[in-house]
């Protein structure tokens, strides 16, 4: 087949049902609805003259036609990429996409500075186009690793090959309690006790309970993969959980929130810029690495 525009758009598509679990799950990073994607994933099976995945009440199934199309449509959109910028790296002016994954929250915390970071670049040049996206821990290292992402910032615990990872600041969380749960007025003396009871949010963060090592119960009724769904949970005064310093500070500051003795209730993890060798040579990516190295290094 002569691969056209219109199949670089199915094959998107297809790339993004495929990293989301689904058809349901990838409407909100699409921004369509389901019939509109189901009608698009249609299409690209026509078009390829395969069946790319099973589909209906059993759940999202990739078959081998499938997972073979999957690994080619990466390995496409990415040489596409790498074109697009060698092409304007000719004309001697940064030009192209800068596509950017990240986790929730960050936006608050002010030693963040990737928005310094964009406006750097984009003084640099206004051809460029920034694409930012928002996910959880683990979908930040896919997104770079995978190529549809130029890099990541985000936090990582055990290092995939073939990424680097740039330390930019470290974010301490806390152990937080809501108004209406026992923790939040009880006398000292009950808190290790009460502790033991209590229900602790279990989060996609969970790789850093290795490293707490905190002891408190782990089984219970709620998870979350956000910390805006760990938020929501302790709001309901049943669930206690670790949240970030900046972020929980709302609550806190309003008299809601209430950190569960913060001097051992506590652990810090690097936030950190999350890079592929693969991209090594593309002068839009290191600009774009440069100028948030360059901005954390001025904010921290």
């Amino acid at each position: 087949m002569q691969v056209q525009d219109v199949d670089l758009r199915l094959l998107r598509i297809f790339v993004t049902i495929v990293e989301c679990g689904g058809l349901s799950a990838a409407e909100s990073r699409l921004n369509i609805g389901r019939s509109t994607i189901s009608a698009h994933l249609s299409d690209l099976e026509v078009r390829l003259g395969l069946t790319l995945c099973k589909r209906g009440r059993s759940g999202f199934e990739l078959t081998e036609p499938g997972r073979i199309t999957y690994q080619a449509s990466l390995e496409l959109l990415q040489q596409c990429e790498a074109f697009a910028t060698t092409v304007a790296g000719s004309k001697h002016k940064l030009s192209g996409r800068v596509s950017l994954a990240t986790i929730d929250t960050l936006v608050g915390d002010p030693r963040c500075a990737i928005g310094k970071a964009i406006a750097a670049l984009k003084q640099k040049s206004d051809a460029i186009q920034f694409d930012i996206y928002v996910c959880e821990a683990r979908e930040v290292e896919t997104a770079v690793a995978n190529g549809r992402s130029l890099l990541g910032i985000g936090v990582s615990r055990h290092h995939i090959r073939g990424l680097e990872y740039t330390p930019l600041f470290n974010e301490t969380n806390y152990l937080y309690c809501a108004s209406g749960h026992p923790l939040f007025e009880c006398k000292e003396q009950e808190t290790e006790k009460l502790l033991q009871r209590a229900e602790v949010i279990t989060s996609n963060y969970m790789r850093d309970k290795e490293r707490r090592n905190d002891g408190l119960n782990y089984q219970n009724t709620a998870i979350a993969y956000h910390d805006e769904g760990i938020a929501h949970l302790i709001l309901s005064g049943k669930f206690i959980g670790y949240l970030p310093e900046h972020y929980a500070s709302y609550w806190v500051d309003k008299g809601l929130f209430k950190a569960i003795l913060p001097q051992q209730y506590c652990y810090h993890i690097p936030v950190v810029l999350i890079t592929s060798n693969n991209h090594s040579g593309s002068p839009l990516a290191q600009a774009m690495i440069d100028a948030i190295k360059r901005s954390h290094t001025v904010s921290n």
